[in-house]
């Protein structure tokens, strides 16, 4: 019975340790612990869109626990991927000495459709100097605005100033765009989507980590939003219906530790509803 006892504690260790490996690919020192694929598919979407792949990253806090090697694995993923846009979600340095070589770095990343961008809330004192690094680096920073992809009236990519301040009365990003249109919202916070009853086909977020540190990645103590877990990581939907896709991010803020919430590269995978 104690062999019997033994081998049920080992198995019990071999699963847990199992578990923790799978949950955990933060602990990966490639840079990024994951790529996290999605597919969009939509009616509306304009057809010279369908198939078209679009990166999106998030809360770099470079360096943090996000250091210049892991930077550079991350640019390097990011090509292999080859992406035909990339879009960024905000709170991108923890030090102004940073700005540059950040986005230097990921101007390296080539897409048919160019690189959008909104800040997030560590950009407040240093805002100036990261759109000017954006402007240099030719990172098209999206403030409370919405751009018509290529001229084309039908596909529109929108970002929010500040996704912390909501207004209901006040105009939204994308309050002009027709309702046949296509739009991707940027948000930093993925709270804004509910509170502001967002327009769009899809919000993408950052701001939570995914908790940062979670257990199993199904709990974590601290979320960074007002709705607890619902928009914690991964799709969920608001009340009214509008996906949002809220990343881990990149980097570590506060304390440089991730554990079960994998730092992540999120890619989207457009597909046109067929009728």
């Amino acid at each position: 019975m104690s062999q019997m006892l033994k081998r049920i504690r080992r198995m019990a260790a071999i699963c847990v340790a199992a578990i923790l490996f799978v949950s955990c690919a933060s602990l990966s020192t490639s840079g990024v612990g994951r790529v996290k694929r999605y597919e969009l598919v939509s009616e509306r979407l304009p057809q010279n869109f369908d198939g078209c792949d679009i990166a999106f990253i998030s809360d770099t806090h470079y360096p943090s626990k996000f250091t210049r090697k892991r930077l550079a694995r991350v640019v390097r993923k990011l090509r292999q991927l080859q992406p035909q846009m990339l879009l960024l979600g905000g709170d991108y340095v923890t030090s102004d000495k940073y700005i540059d070589e950040l986005f230097d770095s990921l101007s390296s990343v080539k897409t048919l459709y160019g690189t959008y961008a909104v800040l997030g809330n560590h950009e407040r004192s240093r805002a100036e100097a990261i759109e000017e690094a954006m402007r240099l680096h030719n990172v098209h920073l999206l403030h409370d605005e919405a751009v018509a992809l290529t001229g084309n009236s039908l596909f529109f990519i929108a970002g929010v100033a500040n996704s912390f301040k909501v207004d209901t009365l006040a105009p939204q990003p994308t309050d002009a765009i027709a309702d046949s249109a296509f739009v991707i919202l940027l948000a930093h916070t993925p709270d804004y989507a509910q509170r502001a009853a967002a327009r769009a086909d899809i919000v993408l977020s950052g701001h939570t980590h995914g908790g940062q540190v979670t257990l199993l990645g199904l709990y974590a103590p601290v979320t960074n939003s007002l709705y607890g877990h619902r928009f914690l990581s991964g799709l969920n939907s608001t009340s009214q219906g509008v996906p949002v896709i809220t990343t881990n991010g990149i980097g570590t803020s506060r304390r440089k530790v991730r554990f079960c919430a994998p730092s992540e590269i999120v890619l989207i995978t457009l597909r046109r509803a067929t009728k």
